[in-house]
C-alpha cells in the first residue's frame, strides 16, 4: 500500500509592478474623481446635444418668423426666467458648458494638486509604494499619464461637439461679445489649458508636500492664467477681438437675398414680399493663428511644469547605498 501523497501548495503568484499595475492602481484609487470626470464629460455632451436639438427650438421658431429680430426677441424674454444650467433662452444656455468647461481646468489642477499627489505624500503611502519596487519616476509618470488621457479625451470631445452646435445654431445668438467669446476661447486652447491645469497641480503638490496649500495654489494659478486668457494676446481677450464676419439676409418670394428690415410683424413682412431668413457667422481669418499661438504658448507652459515636476521628485530618489570599509577597498 503506498503512502499517502501530500498536495503541494499552489506557487504564490507575485503581481509584477509592471507599467500596467500602475495603470489599475492610478485607476482604482482615484476612480471617485475618474466617474466625477465621466460624469462632467456626459453632462456636458448632453447638454450640448439637447442645445442642437429641443433645446433651440423655440429660438429657431422665432427666428424663422422674424429672422434675427425674432432671435434677439427670444433671447430678451428669457432673461427674466433664466437660471444658469437649468432655464433660460437659448442665447443664454449656450454659453453654460463653456462656463463648464473653465471650471473644469480649475477644478483638475486643485485634484492634481490635492488628492493625486500631495495627499499621498503627506500620509506616507507614495514612500510605501516606492518600496514596493516601483521608482518615484515610475510612480509619478503613471499618476501624470493616465489623468493626461482622461482629461485630453474628453475635452476633445466636449471641444468637437461644442464646434459642431455652434456651426449649426450660431445664427440664433445675440450679436456681441459673447460670439466673440467662445469662437476664440473653443479650440484646442481649451484642451492645453486642462492639461496645464493637471500639470500645474502636479508641481504645486510636489513643490509644497501639503493637500491644502498646494491645492489652494494649483486653483488660484489656473484661475488667473484663464483670466489672462481673455484679456491679453496671443489669448483672445473680449475686446481685442476682431468682429466675426456675419452673413445675414432675408431672403423674398423670389428667392433674391435683401437686407433683413428688422421686421417685427407679419404687416412689415408682407410688405417687404419677406419669406425667409438666413444668417450665419463666417470663419474668421483670426481664429487658427490666434487658436494655434494660445496652444503653444499652454503646452509650452504644460511641458516646463512636467519637467519640473520630474526635477523636484530627484530628491525624493533613494540614495545609493554606501559600501562598508574593507582592508581591500582601504588599501
Amino acid at each position: 500500500m503506498s503512502a499517502p501523497t501530500l498536495d503541494k501548495p499552489s506557487p504564490v503568484r507575485r503581481t509584477k509592478a509592471g507599467p500596467d499595475g500602475l495603470v489599475w492602481t492610478v485607476l482604482r484609487l482615484h476612480r471617485g474623481a475618474m466617474w466625477v470626470w465621466t460624469g462632467y464629460v456626459a453632462v456636458s455632451l448632453g447638454l450640448l446635444l439637447w442645445l442642437w436639438g429641443p433645446g433651440s427650438s423655440d429660438a429657431q421658431a422665432a427666428f424663422d418668423k422674424l429672422g434675427y429680430g425674432g432671435a434677439q426677441d427670444n433671447a430678451w424674454q428669457g432673461l427674466s426666467a433664466f437660471v444658469p444650467f437649468v432655464g433660460g433662452a437659448f442665447d443664454s444656455l449656450f454659453y453654460n458648458p463653456l462656463t463648464l468647461t473653465r471650471i473644469a481646468a480649475c477644478a483638475i489642477a486643485v485634484f492634481a494638486a490635492g488628492p493625486l499627489i500631495a495627499s499621498e505624500l503627506e500620509q506616507g503611502t507614495a514612500q510605501l509604494a516606492w518600496t514596493q519596487s516601483v521608482t518615484p519616476v515610475r510612480w509619478l509618470a503613471a499618476k501624470v499619464a493616465v489623468p493626461a488621457l482622461l482629461v485630453t479625451v474628453g475635452t476633445t470631445l466636449v471641444v468637437i461637439l461644442y464646434r459642431l452646435v455652434w456651426g449649426g445654431r450660431n445664427h440664433l445668438l445675440v450679436a456681441g461679445i459673447g460670439p466673440r467669446d467662445f469662437d476664440f476661447s473653443v479650440g484646442p486652447a481649451t484642451v492645453a489649458n486642462a492639461l496645464f491645469g493637471l500639470a500645474i497641480g502636479v508641481l504645486a503638490a510636489l513643490v509644497l508636500r501639503r493637500t491644502l496649500p498646494a491645492a489652494a495654489l494649483a486653483g488660484i494659478v489656473t484661475y488667473l492664467v484663464g483670466a489672462f486668457r481673455g484679456n491679453s494676446w496671443p489669448f483672445q481677450g473680449s475686446y481685442q477681438q476682431p468682429e466675426i464676419p456675419v452673413h445675414s439676409k432675408a431672403i423674398t418670394s423670389t428667392g433674391a437675398e435683401i437686407r433683413d428690415p428688422g421686421c417685427m410683424t407679419q404687416q412689415c413682412l408682407d410688405k417687404h414680399d419677406i419669406t425667409g431668413f438666413t444668417r450665419h457667422y463666417l470663419p474668421s481669418p483670426d481664429f487658427w493663428p490666434r487658436q494655434l499661438a494660445e496652444t503653444g504658448v499652454l503646452l509650452g507652459l504644460t511641458a516646463l511644469a512636467v519637467v519640473a515636476a520630474f526635477l523636484v521628485l530627484r530628491r525624493f530618489q533613494p540614495e545609493p547605498p554606501v559600501a562598508p570599509l574593507t582592508k581591500e577597498n582601504s588599501a
